[in-house]
């Protein structure tokens, strides 16, 4: 246990880090705070004052009370305004955090490494920063508008009592730790639970974004049975840790309630006795007061005992929401990729050359896959890349545009510099904006966002004409199918594409490469999902795009690969042959059994 409250701790430091941007606003606050509860705690003072100036039948100072309850009405309603102006100051505040903190969980996932989103569920991520973003506000507001004006109650109610009835006072004070202990006990119990429910819920909205995502795979293979028993597995988790968290912190309130009540009783017998000067044989015990001051004293005990019935539901709130801030604030810490170095090369003039020497990578330590692969590319060549699934085709791309860095070796790039020197320097040494805007990738997985064809092609190139775009278009043969779409290229689209087929989707990340005309090209069978005869088409228009620019081909089909200058045979993340069609052939080694399979991707046992 005292491992998690060292996190609380932890979390809580953050948080107001966050909150010291606002140190006017929470200063206005807790102004406004202390001036309501101020006139909260005299007004049961007027109210004892008016009761004391009625005596006896007769004898009654009208003219006083008359005083006192303009005092008390004017009282009345500046606590109010207080109040209302500290909820908004409040509101404000917390919204405020809230966004700083969304902003910036959002700017550390555009720099978080490609591992990290590999090896996490989006839903997941996404749950933390919607879902657990808004939990943590909630307990946030819930903090700042009862936890302060609650303490300050306490306080002043126990300063007020004082002064009216020491002993009295006393008997509250001894009264109070159960309840502080009982309170303090089952939250710090809590905490585990809420977390446990936090980390769940994301379960649940990774699950359910996959189920959405994938709706089409599980149609086909008849799989909504076994979703639908995985989800409900899933969400009886849910249900039992949620009902286990919000029993356990529930019994806080009526906890409270018991010991609460126990001191308003304890307040209203000594006031009794003490009002009649009863002293039980014992001596002078009991202290005079009068009727008033035992009004205000019950009034008092129950001001006094009110917030901590409702600090202890902010209590239960405040475990949850610090839960949900912990897990938002490990997303915040997460290491970002590697940052360019400060003396970085901004790549202008890209020659088109990429030398790979003595590379080698692997994902996990334990199994390595890219070992001592050396190459050299020259500019303007056709590179081919063919293999069996799992050969590191895909991780040969991903380390050539640095989405992963390699582990030994190194991939250098040759460019001129704003002297006219060329210059051949390790990608690493090379700001990641500059190289990647020297590639052009079209890849067997699209990507299209929510909104109109127009902003989905002009992606990589927003200050593109019209003429430009149509052109690109037509070039890629999208254009005719674009004009059929109901507004044209003002067509809105859904998520990945919505209702648009998989060949139309792969024309249009075409269309994206053929408008930005990049000096070098990655090509992941880029026209896997396309029609034969518009395939032919295209095909013509890349062998148009790659004259003269360097291209990284991973090929799945022989008719792809067939014209390429140079052929990368690979197998167990090695190259193992190398050299034209024609020259591999010849060979008759492991990419004759690959060309005679008819299949550049077939698992081909040698």
């Amino acid at each position: 246990m005292k491992k998690k409250s060292k996190v609380s701790k932890g979390t809580v430091k953050k948080i107001f880090r966050y909150i010291k941007g606002y140190r006017m606003l929470l200063a206005a606050s807790l102004l406004m705070g202390a001036l309501s509860v101020a006139l909260s705690l005299f007004i049961p003072l007027l109210i004892g004052n008016a009761i004391d100036c009625i005596t006896t039948p007769g004898n009654v100072d009208i003219d006083k009370i008359v005083r006192i309850l303009i005092i008390g009405v004017i009282s009345v309603a500046i606590a109010a305004l207080s109040q209302w102006v500290m909820n908004i100051i409040n509101n404000k505040i917390t919204y405020n955090v809230i966004r700083d903190i969304r902003r910036d969980a959002f700017e550390k996932i555009e720099i978080l490494p490609l591992s990290y989103v590999d090896t996490h569920p989006t839903g997941e991520t996404v749950s933390r920063v919607i879902s657990d973003v808004d939990q943590f506000a909630d307990g946030l507001l819930m903090g700042f508008s009862q936890f302060f004006t609650g303490v300050l109650t306490i306080l002043g109610t126990l300063v007020f009592m004082l002064t009216i009835s020491p002993s009295i006072t006393v008997a509250v004070v001894v009264l109070t730790p159960i309840s502080l202990f009982v309170a303090a006990f089952i939250a710090k119990n809590t905490h585990a639970m809420f977390m446990l429910r936090a980390k769940t819920n994301a379960e649940q909205t990774a699950f359910i974004d996959e189920a959405i995502t994938g709706q089409k795979v599980i149609a086909a293979f008849s799989a909504q049975d076994k979703k639908q028993d995985e989800f409900e597995e899933i969400n009886v988790q849910l249900a039992d840790c949620s009902l286990k968290a919000i029993f356990f912190s529930a019994l806080i309130n009526p906890s409270t309630r018991f010991v609460n009540s126990l001191v308003y009783a304890t307040v209203a017998l000594i006031g009794a006795l003490s009002v009649i000067g009863f002293d039980g044989g014992l001596g002078v015990v009991f202290s005079g007061i009068t009727v008033g001051n035992l009004t205000t004293l019950l009034s008092y005990a129950n001001q006094y005992t009110k917030p901590f019935n409702e600090i202890s539901g902010v209590v239960t709130e405040l475990q949850n929401s610090l839960a949900c801030a912990e897990r938002i604030f490990a997303l915040i810490e997460e290491k970002p990729e590697i940052p360019d170095p400060e003396n970085a090369f901004v790549m202008e003039t890209p020659s088109g050359d990429v030398t790979l020497s003595d590379v080698s990578f692997s994902y996990d330590p334990a199994r390595p896959l890219i070992q001592h692969l050396s190459l050299d590319v020259q500019s303007g060549k056709k590179i081919a890349i063919v293999g069996p699934t799992g050969c590191g085709k895909t991780t040969l791309i991903n380390l050539i545009m640095r989405f992963y860095d390699v582990c030994d070796g190194s991939i250098k790039m040759s460019f001129t510099d704003k002297s006219g020197y060329k210059v051949n320097e390790d990608i690493r040494n090379i700001t990641r904006k500059s190289m990647r805007a020297a590639y052009g990738m079209v890849l067997q997985d699209t990507w299209l966002k929510y909104g109109t064809i127009r902003e989905n092609i002009l992606i990589g190139k927003p200050d593109a004409t019209d003429e430009e775009m149509i052109a690109a278009a037509k070039a890629a043969h999208s254009h005719s199918f674009i004009r059929r779409l109901p507004n044209g290229y003002d067509t809105v689209i859904g998520e990945d594409g919505g209702s648009l087929s998989q060949g139309q989707k792969q024309l249009l990340s075409i269309t994206r490469v053929m408008l930005c005309l990049p000096p070098m090209l990655i090509l992941d069978e880029a026209t896997s999902s396309i029609d034969t005869r518009t395939e032919q088409k295209i095909q013509s228009a890349f062998a148009e795009l790659m004259r003269g620019r360097t291209s990284f081909i991973v090929a799945h089909r022989l008719s792809t690969i067939r014209e390429s200058d140079t052929i990368l045979v690979m197998k167990d993340g090695n190259v193992i042959e190398m050299g034209t069609h024609e020259e591999l052939l010849a060979k008759n080694g492991f990419y004759a059994k690959l060309s005679a399979a008819g299949q550049m991707n077939s698992d081909i046992d040698t």
